[in-house]
């Protein structure tokens, strides 16, 4: 199992003429691609790799502009959307994993693997959200928001098409401190909230380029949302949520559990907006119970998803 002193080793596959870090590990069972959230990477599942990785092929990718992956010019030549992202996880799952797989995704890697589910439903053998990105930022839930944000929208989208302004926004952010305040609010347990973690995200950050995946990532108020994914995703889905997530609130991720590919919707109690790695081990069995039920069933009576 690897340590501090022996990490995961790190790999590079070549995608659109750009340099995508992945992170591999198990040699026997199904196959798990594990996507990460907003400014992290494959070291947010450094908890869960080893684990898994007992009883499954686990992958673990670094989407284009985040971790170590390449972090072109935005538009030159892709834009950083969540159409390049599933088309990204579907291409890894082809050319890497080369066989169908289960996706996990933590926050807008949640939305990247439902995507990558719809674009390719033939590689997708079931999705797991870990609470996923609302995406609350999108103009077409700009009718739920206080009179005050509604009115204040034009003017906030002048401010961030500013690019030195938000270059330098970022600055003032990416900062040991400001990144440590902002996990102490976004995890249940702040004791979670280690030096290895911080400095996890603020290497990729010191990257050339970051500042700019940024601020166009903070730009993108359209793009599919969750909510018209789900309707067309054509194998099983689990959602696991922290009851103390601030920034994604239970009761708005409750609502998800509605469309009719969604099989469980999972409360973990006490944890935030990234249960993976502030409880690992609950994140851990409820993936390997529900993959196990579904790698079964899949055995037994081979399912369109598979």
């Amino acid at each position: 199992m690897p340590t501090a002193e022996s990490p995961i080793a790190n790999q590079t596959w070549m995608w659109s003429g750009q340099a995508i870090n992945y992170q591999q590990m198990g040699e026997t069972g199904p196959a798990l691609v594990l996507l990460h959230g907003f400014g992290a990477s494959v070291g947010h599942w450094r908890k869960n790799i080893p684990a898994l990785a007992e009883n499954h092929r686990v992958f673990a990718l670094d989407l284009l502009g985040f971790g170590k992956s390449a972090k072109p010019t935005p538009g030159e030549p892709l834009p950083y959307d969540f159409d390049t992202w599933g088309a990204q996880v579907v291409d890894f799952v082809k050319e890497i994993v080369q066989e169908p797989a289960f996706l996990v995704g933590n926050s807008i890697g949640g939305v990247v693997a439902l995507e990558a589910a719809v674009m390719f439903p033939d590689q997708s053998r079931g999705v797991v959200l870990v609470d996923c990105a609302l995406r609350q930022i999108s103009d077409r839930k700009l009718h739920a928001q206080p009179p005050m944000r509604r009115l204040g929208r034009p003017l906030l989208k002048k401010v961030l098409r500013n690019r030195a302004l938000v270059h330098w926004l970022f600055r003032q952010i990416a900062r040991p401190e400001r990144i440590r305040t902002v996990l102490r609010t976004a995890y249940g347990n702040p004791e979670a909230v280690t030096d290895e973690l911080i400095e996890l995200l603020l290497k990729p950050a010191r990257e050339p380029g970051a500042a700019d995946v940024f601020w166009a990532f903070i730009n993108n108020f359209d793009g599919p949302l969750p909510e018209d994914l789900l309707p067309q995703l054509t194998c099983p889905a689990l959602i696991l949520w922290g009851t103390a997530d601030p920034w994604e609130p239970i009761a708005l991720g409750r609502e998800l559990a509605n469309f009719p590919a969604v099989e469980a919707f999972i409360p973990l109690e006490g944890a935030g907006h990234c249960p993976q790695d502030e409880i690992p081990e609950v994140v851990n069995r409820h993936l390997q119970t529900w993959v196990a039920r579904h790698t079964v069933a899949t055995l037994v009576s081979p399912s369109t998803c598979s």
